[in-house]
């Protein structure tokens, strides 16, 4: 887990400043800035491989390196690239939205994604995770996502007007600071969720046994003998 923040933090915000800083004479302010979300990509991919994502979980996280990828080549300079990245992120943050609405929460399809890694069937976790009085936890987690992507991309297009595409340095900065402010309580919203589920599933095992020690029949059998 150390090893992951160290190289979040030089692939997602030391290597791309430097290129950034570096790069912006000789390149230009377009190509510096694209050249600097590579690092990112390469890194993410790595990760991808490394952590065996797949399904909705996976599929979501090569959706969005295609898509940022795609919306950077096509910018057509780097003020653009900024602002499109804004308008991709608030995207993203109304597929959360609708989620929620339909009731159909990302955050739970992300977790029966993880346990199923773990050796959970999807059914069984499914099931789960939409019992009463945790498959709100998973809708309000949905929401925490939704909060996420709204306010860094709020975050990220004052910093575009207050200092412009000058200011991408700094911008990496504050985005990272507030990314990873952001990680931690989602983190800390899916242990909660996880500890919420365990409760439920200790406690309906703790029921079952207790009806299955007293059942009427096993009553019954008793005052007969």
């Amino acid at each position: 887990m150390k090893k992951f923040i160290v190289f979040d933090i030089l692939c997602y915000a030391v290597l791309p400043y430097f290129i950034w800083n570096y790069g912006r004479e000789p390149l230009g302010d377009y190509y510096a800035m694209l050249l600097s979300t590579v690092p990112g990509f390469i890194y993410t991919i790595y990760r991808f491989a490394i952590e065996r994502q797949f399904n909705i979980a996976g599929l979501s996280i090569l959706l969005s390196l295609f898509l940022s990828t795609l919306i950077n080549l096509l910018s057509s300079n780097a003020e653009s690239m900024l602002w499109n990245q804004v308008y991709l992120g608030y995207a993203y943050g109304m597929v959360f939205l609708v989620s929620i609405l339909l009731r159909k929460p990302l955050a739970l399809h992300f977790a029966v994604d993880f346990v199923y890694l773990q050796g959970v069937a999807k059914k069984d976790s499914i099931a789960e995770f939409s019992r009463k009085g945790i498959f709100m936890w998973f809708q309000l987690l949905t929401l925490l996502l939704f909060t996420n992507s709204v306010f860094q991309n709020s975050l990220k297009a004052w910093l575009i007007q207050s200092y412009g595409v000058d200011g991408y340095g700094e911008m990496l900065i504050y985005m990272k600071i507030s990314g990873w402010t952001f990680n931690v309580l989602i983190m800390a919203g899916f242990f909660f969720v996880g500890s919420k589920v365990n409760l439920q599933t200790q406690q309906i095992k703790e029921e079952s046994s207790f009806s299955e020690e007293y059942s009427p029949e096993l009553e019954k059998e008793e005052s007969l003998s």
